[in-house]
């Protein structure tokens, strides 16, 4: 399918020109305080989902409390980020014990049979051994790469999302959705740990299939889609998290593809994701709000409706993954970068939680689920996590977790 690829409408550029680059170091010193305040009371437990009332709330590593079961390993991650900064051994000793509690929820099962296997292990266990060379955490990824990998229908060449897959009536068979984009990095690592390809084909085969049938031709995005587990046949794709109407298009999901493609371009070589990627993120660009933050969904189309921080934190790490692979001499490298610098500036003028504002919150105004009234106007813990992270790429070597 040939997907059109906007021109973008601002000058990127010009507007990255005008920010004192001081600004994201920082910012970033702001954001290592303050998960250094928490580290004691969020090591033997995790931070919610999002806050409530902006305050992260403690809860266990698979919790069902704000639907928290998926996102314990984005406040790992952030532990990690700062040891990198900062070489504080409180930050290793609580990253590795985080390695145990996810490798006893390995040993458990206790709710993984989804796909955000990929984001659990990854910010914990795969950046646990990166960092420390630590050999049990590398092991524990490594089985929870098994665990994604055995998710794979071969038929529809898909990770399906949720649900046994020996259980014929579950309402997702065959569902995929755009936000595994970015657990396909623990099946790419884990085929380079062992020298076993299939761990990579199968991550590729599903973001080959990303990029067929989930972006539209206007270079908007789906959130779902469903493929027939008997002969592979597409069946459609819709928005579950986004809004219902036709055009709608979840800010969210269209960031976790710009994210998604670039990293998987990453271990397979396939430049047609790079270029996926360009029109994707220029549909993204060309949606923003007056104060550079996009809406929760791209249908809604003023200033006076609900921003999604978390949404423009991850379309900054994507564009800054997105210019990294770009050779020097593509004229757009540059722009990309200076679009996210510009993402970032406009959340830390507008969005960021200053001291006294919140104990343990970064980022005001993220969104988990409008449809469904979940933690709307409220930080989410993801959207803390990829704000640091674009934050130590624009100021410090940058070790991917990834």
């Amino acid at each position: 399918m040939t997907v059109f690829k906007e021109a973008l409408k601002l000058d990127w550029k010009a507007l990255a020109a005008e920010i004192d680059n001081q600004v994201f170091a920082k910012t970033l010193d702001h954001a290592v305080k303050k998960v250094s305040d928490n580290l004691i009371p969020f090591t033997g437990k995790f931070p919610s989902s999002g806050g409530v009332n902006g305050v992260y709330q403690p809860t266990e590593n698979a919790d069902e409390f704000l639907y928290s079961d998926w996102t314990s390993s984005f406040w790992t991650g952030m532990i990690w980020i700062c040891y990198e900064l900062t070489g504080d051994s409180r930050f290793k000793e609580t990253g590795l014990s985080h390695s145990a509690s996810f490798r006893e929820r390995y040993d458990k099962n206790i709710i993984l049979d989804h796909h955000d296997i990929g984001f659990l292990f990854t910010l914990s266990c795969v950046a646990a051994y990166k960092i420390t060379g630590d050999e049990f955490s590398r092991e524990t990824a490594l089985l929870a790469a098994r665990k994604l990998a055995s998710r794979f229908r071969d038929k529809a060449g898909i990770i399906q999302v949720r649900g046994r897959l020996d259980d014929m009536e579950n309402e997702a068979l065959g569902e995929f959705i755009i936000d595994c984009c970015m657990n396909l990095p623990l099946l790419y690592w884990a085929a380079r740990e062992t020298g076993d390809r299939s761990f990579s084909d199968k991550a590729y085969s599903h973001i080959k299939n990303v990029q067929k049938y989930m972006v539209r031709p206007d270079a908007s995005t789906y959130q779902n889609f469903r493929k027939d587990i008997a002969t592979g046949a597409p069946i459609g794709g819709w928005i579950a998290q986004g809004d219902s109407h036709d055009g709608a298009c979840w800010s969210r999901g269209q960031a976790w593809a710009m994210y998604g493609l670039p990293l998987s371009y990453n271990y397979t070589g396939d430049a047609t994701l790079l270029e996926t990627c360009k029109a994707v993120s220029n549909y993204f660009l060309n949606r923003l709000q007056s104060d550079l933050v996009p809406n929760w969904d791209f249908y809604y189309k003023t200033d006076e409706d609900q921003r999604d921080t978390s949404a423009s934190a991850v379309a900054a790490c994507g564009l800054l993954e997105l210019a990294r692979n770009l050779p020097v001499t593509d004229s757009d490298r540059e722009v990309y970068e200076a679009a996210a610098k510009t993402l970032i500036y406009a959340l830390i003028k507008n969005y960021l939680y200053c001291d006294g504002e919140s104990p343990n919150a970064i980022l005001k105004s993220g969104v988990y689920a409008m449809r469904t009234n979940l933690c709307v106007d409220e930080p989410v813990i993801w959207g803390d996590y990829f704000f640091m992270e674009a934050l130590q790429r624009l100021t410090h070597y940058y070790r991917s977790f990834w």
